[in-house]
């Protein structure tokens, strides 16, 4: 009589791949008003850092990205390769020098990055992307360049060597690509008039991108989850800033050191158009997707 009753009010395997099934239902159906609501919508992703030495994370990275392309968004790839250019410079002997935090490309320098960043990353990550069942497009100085601009403007006593910024982007390029359901992915070189090329950096490539497509969102994907009220404690983050409120953060010192230049450029592509900037550690898996298509999001979500 025990073991009767015991089988009758034990679910069966059945029973528990039925529930699993509407448990992925209901994920879905909580996705359909993002889906919707971010169909046809442009979201920059500026990727870089150590996430590109992080193979498993780059493929979770790289099938949200999929993902989002499948579901009639519209995602374009800014990318930098900081870590791998130094590696590629110390294999070939060019020692690697900074000045505040920007790479000072001399011609040799120059000559690494342009085979690192705008080749051999850019076209992994391309490939990648097809390997997991997308559709995409390198655009680079070897390909299609879609950035110009000009030498950065630094102090009198400074000097950078081929370093720039994006004065233009070429968006008839990109609109095009997501026509054919392809996904743009840029690295973060530009081309001045008389065709020299410079290193730019990834951030700052990405807001210019993110700036003159009028994206939905740019997300800047980190090795932090976002912005913090207490920068060692992981579980302070803040889910969702406004313009205002990011400000007064930073006049109280809330924010601080070298979150406060990443909030600023944040705040600065709000005030040009693009609707919202979203901070998010990309080592998560499939952080890209748990901030965009469900309502508590990963990271901090910054809004005018």
């Amino acid at each position: 009589m025990v073991s009767a009753l015991a089988e009758l009010f034990t679910p069966s395997s059945r029973d528990f791949s039925v529930q699993e099934a509407i448990a992925k239902a209901n994920t879905l159906i909580e996705a359909m008003g993002w889906i919707r609501r971010f169909r046809g919508k442009t979201t920059v992703i500026k990727l870089g850092g150590s996430l590109l030495e992080d193979k498993m994370a780059l493929m979770h990275i790289l099938l949200d990205v999929v993902f989002m392309e499948s579901v009639g968004m519209k995602p374009v790839i800014v990318h930098g390769g900081g870590k791998a250019i130094s590696n590629a410079l110390a294999e070939t002997g060019v020692e690697a020098k900074f000045i505040r935090g920007r790479r000072v490309t001399d011609a040799a320098t120059l000559e690494v990055v342009k085979r690192v960043l705008a080749g051999e990353l850019n076209e992994f990550l391309t490939e990648e992307m097809e390997r997991l069942g997308g559709r995409a497009m390198n655009l680079s100085p070897h390909t299609t360049n879609v950035l110009f601009g000009e030498k950065l403007p630094t102090e009198t006593d400074e000097d950078l060597g081929f370093v720039g910024h994006v004065t233009r982007v070429d968006r008839s390029v990109i609109e095009g690509l997501h026509y054919t359901d392809q996904v743009p992915i840029i690295p973060s070189m530009c081309e001045g008039e008389d065709g020299q090329l410079y290193n730019v950096n990834a951030d700052t490539a990405a807001m210019a991108v993110a700036q003159s497509l009028g994206a939905e969102k740019l997300v800047f994907l980190s090795d932090v989850n976002g912005v913090r009220r207490d920068k060692d404690d992981s579980k302070s983050i803040i889910d969702s800033l406004s313009a205002e409120e990011a400000r007064h953060l930073i006049d109280e010192g809330i924010i601080e050191g070298g979150m406060i230049p990443k909030v600023e450029a944040c705040l600065e592509t709000l005030g040009r158009g693009v609707r919202k900037v979203h901070i998010i550690d990309g080592s998560i898996r499939h952080s890209l997707l748990l901030e965009i298509f469900t309502t508590s999001g990963v990271g901090t979500e910054i809004h005018p």
